[in-house]
């Protein structure tokens, strides 16, 4: 038996890669839409996405889900309630990439912090390459342990990690001005 996440369909990119739904891809692609139809802040996207959510729980016979069928349905939700304009500029997002931290650590070499900061910094620009980026960067207390070759948390360890917090938001934050980017540390 095959369970599915949250019991709900994996989605078929029109690449034929399929990613788990998210509600929160499902907002960040609403909202999107909604700054293209002339809503700044639409404050609508996140009770739209939950009942997108709710009705692909309860069609427990599909298990994947073409993105196109997806996109149909929701641009049907935003007719009914009167946001057929959002409809018509509804495009889901780009996924979320999630890069490890300890990968990229483990990749540079335990205690070299520097080939950390540049390898960590080349895939942040591939990532901001795309049109639409939205990544999250995972791992970073374990990074930072392994980093400073450290068992457990030390001063040393918050400076790193303060450090890479910085150079993350750095990296992005030249990017914003000229495309849309998401990030999170976790």
């Amino acid at each position: 038996m095959i369970s599915l996440k949250d019991n709900l369909p994996v989605i078929q990119l029109p690449t034929g890669q399929v990613i788990s739904f998210e509600c929160e891809w499902l907002v960040r692609s609403l909202v999107q839409a909604a700054a293209r139809a002339g809503y700044a802040k639409w404050w609508l996207a996140a009770h739209v996405a939950r009942s997108v959510t709710d009705y692909l729980h309860d069609q427990t016979e599909v298990n994947v889900l073409p993105v196109e069928r997806l996109t149909n349905a929701v641009q049907s939700v935003l007719q009914v309630i009167g946001y057929a304009e959002i409809g018509r500029h509804f495009v889901p997002a780009a996924p979320r990439v999630q890069v490890s931290l300890v990968e990229i650590a483990r990749e540079a070499g335990s205690g070299y912090e520097l080939a950390f900061f540049d390898l960590l910094g080349r895939r942040i620009q591939e990532l901001l390459q795309e049109k639409s980026s939205c990544f999250e960067l995972l791992g970073l207390e374990p990074c930072v342990k392994l980093l400073c070759s450290r068992k457990s948390w030390s001063r040393d360890c918050e400076s790193l990690r303060a450090d890479i917090v910085s150079f993350a938001r750095e990296q992005t934050g030249t990017a914003a001005a000229d495309h849309e980017v998401t990030f999170s540390l976790a």
